[in-house]
């Protein structure tokens, strides 16, 4: 009996760490690949260069959120977060969890990245000098609230084909971060993500500018969840 119960307790213990452990795979694939484009500097136009990006960190996303739609919910985003926890999709202890996972894994994949380029500096997220920190945050957090919202009624458990999910989370995910890298990239660099900006930050040493990138985008994950839920209903 007492074996029973101590199988118990680590299939209960698994099945907790499981999605804790997907958001961290996930998030360090997304942030392994989208610092390391913006890391190339390749002798094309910036206009180009712009587009490759926007491709790029669309696609990673895109397949960084099926990878881990259906054990975690695929957030690799504090942002995201922050709006299922509101959102009553998800525990506050696990937000806690799941924010803690993006963070590390963001932080440890620019530290690898770090290594493999011989010590060349992550590239931080930066806004134009044409904009004040406060527009560069609002810029930030109206495209994270796109993004969240899509991500919220891709997620609607009314509609009927629930096992498309996954593919429409990763879709509209990867959709909202190419127009967003296109549209506002110039101006803020087209984080949408606090996690995506420490990262970078922490490698490098360089906390400049980090209220923009949380403060913006937490406030717009936390708005998502309730004008989602108006529109719903």
């Amino acid at each position: 009996m007492k074996e029973c119960f101590s199988r118990l307790r680590n299939m209960d213990l698994r099945a907790k760490a499981l999605p804790i452990l997907a958001e961290f795979v996930s998030s360090f694939l997304f942030e392994f690949i989208s610092i390391a484009i913006r890391m190339l500097r390749p002798d094309i136009s910036y206009n180009i260069q712009l587009l490759i990006t926007a491709i790029v960190e669309a696609l990673g996303l895109s397949a960084a959120v099926f990878i881990a739609a259906d054990v975690s919910g695929g957030h690799i985003n504090p942002a995201v977060t922050l709006a299922f926890a509101i959102g009553g999709h998800i525990s506050i202890p696990t937000a806690i969890f799941y924010g803690a996972s993006q963070m590390l894994a963001s932080m440890t994949a620019c530290l690898c990245l770090n290594r493999l380029s011989a010590h060349k500096t992550v590239r931080i997220t930066r806004f134009s000098l044409k904009i004040k920190g406060i527009f560069a945050s609002i810029l930030e957090g109206v495209m994270t609230f796109v993004l969240v919202l899509a991500v919220l009624v891709a997620l609607d458990p009314l509609r009927a084909d629930t096992k498309s999910r996954a593919a429409r989370m990763a879709f509209v995910a990867g959709l909202a971060t190419f127009v967003s890298v296109l549209t506002v990239g110039p101006l803020t660099g087209a984080s949408l993500n606090p996690a995506h900006s420490f990262g970078p930050a922490f490698a490098s040493g360089k906390y400049h500018n980090q209220v923009v990138y949380w403060v913006g985008p937490m406030i717009a994950g936390a708005v998502a969840a309730p004008v989602y839920r108006m529109v719903r209903s």
